[in-house]
């Protein structure tokens, strides 16, 4: 696993139970703004049970890709989140942006 692998993991484990964070946001966390598309790959691969993949999405509230998108709309639903076919409702308020100092 390559360093940016293990801080991409890292800041997925850190997303709180009702909130989201795009591929973007944990690109940036992670230390490679930018690199979304790389975060979705490992995302993709989901070796890690446990790990709120679910709890990445794509620009603007999007679902993005899962391997089950109906799951992955169930769990979040689970979590209390408000979600349409495609889109999580109300992604300003509940998405996770950590205060500085709040991770590394």
């Amino acid at each position: 696993m390559t360093p940016f692998e293990r801080r991409v993991l890292a800041a997925v484990s850190r997303i709180p139970v009702g909130r989201v964070a795009t591929y973007g946001d944990i690109a940036k966390l992670a230390g490679r703004p930018g690199a979304a598309r790389a975060v979705g790959n490992i995302m993709r691969q989901g070796n890690h049970p446990g790990l709120p993949y679910h709890r990445v999405i794509a620009a603007g509230g999007r679902l993005g890709g899962y391997s089950s998108p109906a799951l992955k709309r169930s769990l979040l639903i689970a979590e209390g989140l408000t979600v349409s076919a495609r889109r999580v409702m109300g992604f300003a308020q509940v998405r996770w942006r950590p205060r500085r100092g709040q991770f590394g």
